[in-house]
């Protein structure tokens, strides 16, 4: 808090975990990385978790009638293993590892898919519970990690042939449900502080703000194409971790 880079920096994160539970696909994962150039990303994980939780109240708002149960009820399962065992082991994981194994399964996904060229808003495979448990427990165990959540949690839903504001409202249950279960480890942690959670009331409207943007900008987007930004967003973003698990490292 002592830099005077901290609160612009912690408004622009907080405005791109606002934009991210709108909707949009990209703009999160800038969140964690953005606030690394301060503090380490652990750090910068218990902060931003206060922001996460409200900002997905505003998202559960713009979202609450669009999910899909069958898909939701998976991720809460897989979740709630995942955060339990990122809390039983947050002491002896090796942080790079995590990243590193998250950007490469979410770019050998998206480069399949995209030289396939699947149109995932015509296309749709038969919804398997046991795969989606085991993929939204990888979900849950990375987003208690580090907030990245999203490239497991995609490899499990892009396939599946949801509507663009079903794939969205899903996500958006799920992983609120994912953020308020890992507060508690991250209180027992020490990871969320009273310290922590007076910074979130201060970033509060920019954040909420964000999440109605991002609403906004969805709803404009085609449907074929919102995926296929979805997508490259995921190849973007797995590159990036990829990038950061062996700087780590190295």
């Amino acid at each position: 808090m002592d830099s005077v880079y901290f609160w612009p920096l912690m408004t622009l994160a907080a405005i791109f975990v606002g934009m991210g539970k709108g909707g949009l696909p990209v703009v999160a994962g800038l969140a964690v990385p953005s606030l690394s150039l301060i503090m380490s990303p652990v750090a910068a994980a218990g902060l931003l978790l206060p922001i996460y939780i409200v900002s997905d109240i505003f998202a559960i708002r713009a979202y609450r009638r669009d999910y899909n149960w069958q898909v939701l009820k998976i991720s809460l399962i897989g979740m709630s293993i995942g955060v339990l065992v990122g809390g039983l082991t947050a002491h002896i994981v090796l942080e790079w590892v995590v990243t590193l194994m998250i950007g490469l399964m979410g770019l050998t996904f998206s480069l399949k898919q995209i030289f396939k060229q699947v149109d995932f808003a015509k296309s749709g495979k038969d919804l398997n519970s046991k795969v989606g448990i085991i993929w939204c427990t990888i979900a849950g165990f990375t987003s208690f990690i580090s907030h990245n959540g999203g490239p497991p949690w995609q490899i499990f839903t892009l396939p599946l042939g949801l509507s663009k504001s079903v794939f969205v409202g899903t996500s958006v249950l799920a992983f609120s449900y994912c953020n308020l279960i890992k507060a508690i480890p991250y209180f027992m942690l020490n990871q969320m502080t009273l310290v922590t959670l007076k910074i979130s009331l201060y970033l509060m409207l920019p954040a909420a703000i964000a999440v109605f943007i991002g609403v906004k900008i969805i709803k404009i987007i085609p449907e074929n194409i919102f995926f296929k930004i979805v997508t490259w967003a995921l190849l973007l973003i797995s590159l990036k971790l990829i990038f950061d698990g062996l700087k780590i490292h190295f």
